[in-house]
């Protein structure tokens, strides 16, 4: 028996022998027991019980009559010797053995690639800050599925949004993940029910749109919005585009790197994010421009000098400033990402060329993204099956 099977809080009746505190027969030392082993933080409660070199905790609890209920029960069950220390480790010790793991290399995401530095910090944060403090005591193997839609329900009730629920579970899946596949422990977090993330789609500006932005901006940040735009790379990738990975010649870029905040220059997301893009001629144009006017041939293209990248927010800045004085409407670089996917649609690229020109791990995130801009309805679908077959029949 361990403290999972002791959640429930215990009903006693109400006699005169318990109205006035300690039952008929109750010891001294076991009501001073009862009286102690509760911890408190933040206004919540627990009860614990030792057992052997282990302290056993209970699940927290808002009044410290529920906390002392557990305790009663775990007392019990320690008494008739039904309640044993724990073997494996804490969830708290699991969790933070991960996250150091996965900090230094040692530990991979589901697509068997490195973590970038930004989501790791991420993921520390939700573990110390909504994890450990509310399921870190329990055994890593005795964690249920409903001890984390329990905590899901919780976070939901105290303000975090959907898609904060579900980043906060997020370093919880990888714990898990790891250990189901190495130590064979069940994965409590599946199955859990999750708020729905019904955020809104992303703006997708048309061609002429996208042409009045770019030449609405500073003339010395024409070719960064350019490169968002007509190659689809994302913020960090053209923060670390040097012009040794631009060949405007040959009419390509070489993304092989992307700048984080904290870490600077590091490798792209994953193993596809290392990709070849094509260089349009409007594109390029810019581009030959830009490199005439800072008069760098070599190092960061967009870069304040050849070594320091630019600030995002900054150039965001003044690309809202240009834009409201023109009266356009705003774009994000994400969302000049998404446009560059809308166009490359548009012109006829199949979604294998454009999942790789995205740097998607697979061709699932393009469809799941893009599938609705995706030409074709079922009446072209069946024509074209129509023509193959007409053809077919008469060889």
């Amino acid at each position: 028996m361990n403290e999972r099977m002791l959640a429930a809080p215990i009903k006693r009746p109400r006699t005169a022998s318990t109205a006035g505190g300690m039952a008929q027969g109750e010891s001294v030392s076991m009501s001073k027991r009862n009286r102690t082993g509760i911890e408190s933080r933040n206004g919540r409660h627990r009860g614990y019980v030792t057992v052997g070199p282990k302290k056993l905790r209970g699940p927290w609890a808002d009044s410290v009559a529920e906390a002392r209920s557990w305790r009663v029960q775990a007392m019990a069950a320690k008494d008739a010797r039904k309640l044993t220390a724990r073997t494996g480790p804490s969830l708290r010790e699991a969790a933070l053995a991960w996250i150091e793991m996965a900090e230094a290399g040692q530990a991979v995401n589901r697509s068997g690639d490195l973590f970038k530095p930004n989501s790791l910090r991420d993921y520390r944060s939700a573990l110390e800050r909504h994890i450990i403090p509310n399921i870190g005591a329990s055994g890593l193997s005795e964690v249920t599925t409903g001890d984390v839609q329990r905590l899901a329900d919780r976070l939901a009730l105290e303000g975090l949004g959907p898609s904060g629920v579900r980043n906060a579970l997020m370093p919880l899946r990888g714990v898990y993940r790891y250990h189901a596949i190495r130590d064979g422990i069940a994965n409590p977090t599946r199955g859990v029910q999750l708020p729905a993330v019904r955020g809104r789609r992303d703006r997708i500006a048309s061609p002429a749109e996208a042409a009045r932005l770019i030449a609405a901006v500073p003339a010395s940040e024409r070719a960064f919005w350019a490169a968002a735009f007509y190659a689809g790379l994302r913020s960090g990738e053209l923060r670390a585009l040097r012009w040794e990975d631009v060949n405007v010649a040959r009419g390509v870029i070489r993304v092989r790197r992307n700048w984080d905040e904290i870490e600077g220059e590091v490798t792209p997301k994953s193993a596809a994010g290392e990709r070849v893009v094509p260089i349009p001629t409007v594109l390029a144009g810019l581009l030959v421009e830009h490199g005439m006017d800072t008069r760098r041939q070599r190092g960061l293209v967009f870069g304040t000098t050849e070594h320091k990248p630019f600030t995002l927010t900054t150039v965001r800045d003044r690309a809202r400033k240009a834009w409201k004085a023109a009266g356009l409407e705003p774009i994000t670089t994400h969302e000049a990402r998404h446009t560059f996917a809308s166009m490359a649609i548009a012109a006829g690229v199949n979604a294998k060329q454009l999942s790789t020109y995205m740097g998607h791990a697979s061709i699932a995130i393009t469809y799941d993204r893009y599938g609705h801009l995706l030409p074709g309805d079922e009446a072209e679908a069946a024509g074209l099956m129509d023509d193959y077959l007409a053809r077919g029949s008469d060889r």
